[in-house]
Parts: structure tokens; sequence; C-alpha cells
């Protein structure tokens, strides 16, 4: 379970303790399930990266609603959108290895994670990375339900394929941009876990 996991399940535990006091059973059982509830949602499953240096993994668990060819500041490329239900485990991963370049922190609305406006007008955390092959792009996205992206990562740090760098809170949306000469291997509809299914391939 990641540090955010005690915080949020702190509470109704220590209320389900008071209500047990006051022999409140029923709250208390429900503050109990509640707190089992969070601390479900913030853990953090090893997960096993691929051998393969020019495997691209997902950056989360969910599933892939969007495949389409999209530029990026006028470079020709993909973009793969992986929606996050709230069961979903919810801890970012690396993609590929390289140096975070450049991190950008975008606020703005909440809009359902599923709707396309999300992508660009959410608040977000933007991850450059240069991969050695070229540059990579992908957002942490806050949704309706998700109100805030968290990076455990600065711009200079290097990163390693599939290790954690960042959360994004109860439901959300990641996009992940790869420049041409990336064999997409992932469509529509994909189940996908983070740090380890292949979602794409350096040809």
């Amino acid at each position: 379970m990641v540090r955010e996991g005690y915080t949020f399940s702190a509470l109704p535990l220590v209320l389900a303790i008071v209500a047990a006091i006051f022999g409140l059973t029923i709250s208390a059982i429900v503050l109990v399930f509640l707190a089992a509830a969070v601390v479900y949602f913030f853990r953090d499953p090893e997960r096993t990266p691929p051998s393969d240096p020019a495997s691209v993994v997902s950056p989360a668990d969910g599933q892939v609603t969007v495949v389409v060819r999209e530029a990026f500041n006028g470079r020709p490329g993909s973009r793969i959108s992986i929606f996050l239900a709230i069961w979903n485990v919810h801890v970012s991963r690396a993609p590929l290895s390289g140096k975070l370049m450049k991190m950008e922190y975008r606020p703005g609305r909440f809009y359902a994670a599923m709707r396309a406006r999300a992508s660009t007008e959410n608040e977000q955390n933007v991850f450059y990375v240069d991969t050695g092959r070229g540059i990579i792009v992908f957002k942490q996205i806050a949704g309706w339900i998700a109100r805030r992206v968290v990076s455990w990562k600065e711009p200079g740090d290097s990163l390693v394929l599939g290790e954690r760098i960042g959360l994004i809170r109860f439901g959300s949306r990641m996009d992940l941009w790869l420049p041409e000469g990336a064999e997409i291997l992932v469509k529509r509809g994909d189940k996908v876990a983070g740090g380890e299914t292949v979602v794409a391939r350096w040809t």
C-alpha cells in the first residue's frame, strides 16, 4: 500500500473505534468497511517489467479507450489513452527507461475521464522523457472523481522501465504519446496492467 493509504484510512478507523466505544455497532462496521475500501484502493502490488529494452509498458492499470494517430507539438506519432476505474490500481509507472526532461503541472477542469476533452482540459501532470530513442510524453489526468494527480519524480531524475512514478486518486486517466517508430500493440477495449503489459514496441 502506498503511504497515502495510511493517511486516508486512519480517519474512518479512528471513527470506527469511537463508534464501537459508544455502542454504535452498525456505524462501526460501516466505517471499518470504508477503511478497508480505502486500503484496497491504495494497494500497490509488485510488477515485473519485460526484459526486452524495446518494449513500452502501460503506465497504468485500466482499459484502453483510445488508440489514435496524433501529432504532438507538430511531431507525428500515436496516442494511447487508458481509463482507470475506481477499482483499478492507481499507481502510475514509467512506460520506458529514460531521463525526465520536463514535467508540467496543468490546473484544469474535472470532466469525466472518459470524455475526449479530459485529455486537454482536465488537471494533469505532463511528463517528457528522453528515452535515447526519442522523446515520449505521458500524462496523469484527473477525472470527475479523481481530484489530485501526484508525481514522485522531478525533472532530471532517471526513470527505469516499469518503476513507480506517481499516483492518481480515485478514478482517472493516463495518456501515452509515442513518436513514429513505435509499433502499437494494443487496441481499444484491451485491459492493461501498469508496468507489465507491453502496449508498444520500438521498430
